[in-house]
């Protein structure tokens, strides 16, 4: 019992950093759990926990590197089987890894743990003799905005999913024997979560506020832009309902509406994300700051060998050529047009395949680290000399930790100080930020048919770092693919873009298009250098049932009443 107590009282000086389940304890100690509701502190400890349940971007394996943003150069720990479309209901969990690899992709155990946990709070904190303190209220609102956020990312993989909102024996299979609802119903679900939670939270806290990152009215607000968006999509929305439509732009205009919030895009994209949150909360909702000691892996396995402590590390999270094609040029014209799948050079774009990172939109070198940038007072060089028998350091050639695609994640990645496995430093990630709510605006307002608002707030996003707007003349078609392109490129490696293609019903498409990088040759003698883009990875046919993922075949197992994901059964 004394460890037991010697546990809680270290997770209540540490929030957010135990991914230990408090209620995994000895049979023969039971009373031990009761002790947890009788004492403030270990509440306190137990609720804090709860954050945990969420999943954040900061992986090795980055869920960029399972669509077209990214390829890995490190085939490990089951990532191949997603990035090969290879995953199955028998391997999908070992194939999306851990806490530490693979940031579970597939999230259904995961998910019901922390809605089991999530609702023994609640049921504790409504008992007729639970402990009375006076933020009570506040923390039964932050479980509920939490169980909202749990169940979303439940959503958004699967679909319609059980929604359950009682505690349950996990050793008791007839507890555990839930029906799907459907996906109205748990989108009201969420909704209803919210709306019970908006009222007993704070507006939103400030960076300086030792409850930063916590549970926020305003995080309630962004969580349900997103949810309702996404209910609104061809994916979850097949019969285009136009009132989800309107609940998706009104949930947004939240906070288009309410100037008195303070928020605003901060002006500088590339600093907004290699720093712990600071100036940049004038943009951040909701954000978490992360450090290497606390989940944070993504810089130690996307720098390369240049920084890497151990002798290097894998670049992991290399951005693609399918990513930087797809960057505007600085007058604002798209580098390349789509005909099927025949790519070909926009002519009045301005674009020079001799110069191809000349000219383009600037979020691609706050984003990117290509031939030739800077950073960190380094030049990187990803060259391979014509005679094959020299290369620049950064060259794939140099090391298998160095990037195949010739390209290194940028965004992230802190721009001074030691950068290595044994040093902590910190960054947020960012799960809502307004640049976002304005994107998921534009989409809401472009599917009600209202274009000029939709060009308005893509214009805004573009503006933030000096790019044209997009002019009246693009409309329809024409306008929807800048609406998902913008997108892909405000929001590249934030965990948006596997979920926006297939909620788009796009996936079969893009998830079909081979992973390319570039061949950089450069002539030793005279400096010229010829960029060939070349094929990375084809995966194996995209199929409609990957849309949603499938449930592992244990679950299904564990509960007969549970329906498996249509098309996989």
């Amino acid at each position: 019992m004394k460890k037991l107590i010697g546990i809680f009282l270290i997770l209540s000086s540490v929030l957010f950093s135990c991914k230990k389940d408090i209620l995994e304890i000895d049979p023969l100690d039971r009373i031990a759990e009761n002790a947890v509701w009788a004492d403030e502190n270990l509440i306190r400890a137990y609720h804090n926990e709860l954050y945990n349940g969420i999943p954040h971007g900061f992986y090795i394996h980055m869920y960029s590197k399972y669509t077209d943003e990214a390829y890995n150069s490190a085939p490990c720990c089951g990532a191949d089987l997603f990035k090969l479309n290879n995953y199955t209901p028998d391997n999908i969990e070992g194939a999306s890894g851990g806490d530490f690899w693979g940031g579970y992709m597939a999230y259904w155990g995961r998910g019901y743990q922390y809605i089991r946990k999530i609702n023994v709070f609640l049921e504790k904190m409504s008992a007729p003799d639970a402990l009375q303190f006076e933020d009570r209220e506040q923390l039964v609102a932050e479980a509920k905005f939490l169980r909202a956020f749990v169940y979303f990312n439940l959503f958004e993989r699967y679909g319609g999913v059980p929604v359950v909102t009682q505690s349950y024996d996990l050793e008791d299979a007839g507890s555990v024997s839930f029906k799907r609802n459907s996906v109205d119903e748990v989108v009201a679900f969420i909704e209803q979560d919210l709306e019970e939670a908006i009222p007993n939270l704070p507006e939103r806290y400030l960076s300086g506020d030792a409850n930063y990152g916590r549970a926020t009215q305003d995080a309630s607000y962004a969580l349900r832009s997103r949810v309702l968006l996404y209910a609104a999509s061809p994916l979850f929305n097949p019969s285009n309902d136009k009132q989800k439509w309107q609940k998706a732009a009104d949930a947004a205009a939240v906070f288009i509406n309410n100037n008195d919030r303070g928020y605003a895009l901060y002006p500088d994209y590339g600093k907004l994300f290699n720093r712990p949150s600071g100036a940049q909360q004038d943009e951040f909702i909701f954000t978490r700051n992360f450090t290497t000691t606390n989940g944070h892996q993504a810089p130690m396995h996307n720098i390369g060998r240049r920084y890497g402590g151990y002798g290097g590390w894998w670049a992991s999270n290399g951005p693609s050529q399918n990513l930087v094609d797809d960057y505007d040029m600085i007058n604002g014209e798209p580098a390349f047009t789509w005909s099927g799948d025949v790519q070909s050079i926009n002519s009045a774009s301005g674009y020079n395949p001799n110069h191809p990172y000349k000219n383009r939109d600037p979020r691609m070198d706050a984003t990117i680290i290509h031939d030739s940038t800077v950073f960190r007072g380094d030049l990187h060089e990803m060259w391979i000399a014509a005679s094959g028998d020299q290369w620049g350091y950064d060259s794939w050639k140099q090391s298998s930790d160095n990037p195949r695609s010739s390209y290194i994640m940028k965004k992230f990645m802190p721009e001074d100080g030691p950068l290595n496995w044994q040093t902590t430093y910190t960054i947020p990630w960012p799960y809502f930020r307004l640049a976002e709510i304005y994107l998921n605006y534009a989409e809401a307002k472009f599917e009600l048919g209202d274009e000029a608002a939709a060009r308005e707030y893509i214009s805004k996003v573009r503006a933030r770092v000096g790019m044209p707007p997009i002019p009246n003349s693009v409309t329809g078609e024409n306008l929807r693919q800048r609406l998902y392109n913008e997108r892909r490129i405000e929001l590249a490696f934030e965990a948006h873009r596997f979920f926006d293609i297939r909620r788009w019903k796009i996936a079969d498409v893009i998830e079909n298009r081979p992973i390319r990088g570039m061949d950089i040759v450069r002539n030793l003698s005279t400096g010229a250098t010829t960029y060939t883009p070349v094929q990375l990875l084809v995966k194996n046919p995209y199929q409609e049932k990957m849309n949603l993922l499938p449930i592992e075949t244990a679950e299904l197992r564990r509960n007969e009443e549970l329906e498996q994901t249509p098309g996989w059964e």
